[in-house]
């Protein structure tokens, strides 16, 4: 697998150089998450004691940074951003059974279902409270139509999921939508809150969505993988009916061995382990995760083409430095 490895600063040194601003950021949200409620309250601490990597979080305040400087509304729209997306993983956490996440028992494991939603719901109100805060229409509309393209692509992959589509444009399609387009909102939030110019947004957007594909193609390809750290079994995607890269591309050579068994297998409606199994191997085996790492190469070096034409400033290092942790990361 082939990485260029300049610009490895690394996720943690970038988080030492916005720690400032992170750490406002996060006061924003706990918050926003106050309430009277003592269950409610127990939840939402738990909760937020494993807050990940917070790479959209960080998306906003390097934009920020990049387009001037970064403001109240800035910190307020990268928190309300923060809050929709996690709504999304306690819903998805109910929706795919999941029972850990970042290696700690879901909300829907400890309690259950009807409690997950409900604190879903309270994460997106908390949002909305943050998207007000802003005092910026277009901030709140930008948020509006995030959560309706994330609602929009989940549906979209659990549709193209039961109709078996399984090429490598639908594939692409989906998460731009699912994934991508909560990447490119970090940037217009931020763009909005500072006045940033129409070529500067446009610009960084473009980065972002290059960013956000990737991400999901990380993400995707942990699932051919044994790894407990990462909270997510082997073939779970399988599982669900979901089709990735490294299978599609495996699925769409025509000189693939067993191809057409395969083809036929994963076209069932339910797969039973071995048959997991065999597919992940017939991926591995015919290139599908080195073509995933390729792929995202070639994206990745779009995006450096991007911030080419930009000077070479700590922001757009930073930028450059997180798109190499994005592909690198190990969970």
């Amino acid at each position: 697998m082939r990485l260029n490895r300049q610009y490895m600063g690394g996720i943690k040194s970038i988080q030492q150089n916005i720690a400032q601003d992170l750490s406002k950021l996060n006061d924003i949200i706990q918050n926003a998450l106050n309430s009277d409620s003592a269950l409610m309250h127990q939840i939402v601490t738990k909760f937020l004691e494993s807050k990940g990597k917070q790479i959209r979080p960080i998306l906003v305040i390097l934009s920020g940074r990049f387009f001037g400087g970064v403001n109240s509304s800035v910190l307020h729209a990268g928190a309300a951003i923060e809050l929709l997306h996690n709504a999304s993983l306690i819903h998805d956490d109910v929706i795919d059974e999941s029972k850990e996440r970042r290696g700690q028992p879901t909300i829907n494991r400890i309690w259950d279902n009807h409690i997950s939603v409900l604190v879903g719901d309270f994460f997106v109100s908390a949002a909305l409270h943050c998207a007000v805060q802003t005092e910026n229409h277009n901030i709140t509309a930008v948020l509006s139509r995030l959560g309706r393209e994330l609602s929009l692509g989940e549906m979209s992959q659990i549709d193209n999921a039961r109709q078996h589509n399984i090429d490598e444009k639908t594939y692409f399609d989906i998460i731009k939508h699912k994934t991508a387009s909560l990447f490119k909102c970090c940037v217009e939030v931020s763009g909005h809150a500072t006045g940033a110019g129409d070529k500067e947004l446009e610009d960084l957007m473009k980065f972002t969505e290059l960013l956000g594909l990737c991400f999901q193609i990380k993400d995707d390809i942990f699932d051919y993988f044994e790894d407990k750290a990462i909270g997510k079994p082997t073939g779970n995607d399988l599982r669900e009916g979901k089709v990735t890269l490294p299978l599609i591309y495996a699925l769409s050579k025509d000189n693939a061995a067993a191809q057409e068994e395969m083809v036929t297998m994963v076209k069932k409606n339910e797969l039973s382990s071995e048959e997991i199994a065999t597919l992940i191997e017939f991926a591995k085996n015919e290139g599908g995760i080195e073509y995933a790492y390729s792929t995202m190469e070639r994206l990745r070096d779009e995006a450096f083409e991007i911030l080419n034409g930009y000077p070479q400033e700590e922001a757009v290092e930073d930028f450059k430095s997180l798109f190499n942790f994005i592909i690198q990361r190990n969970k």
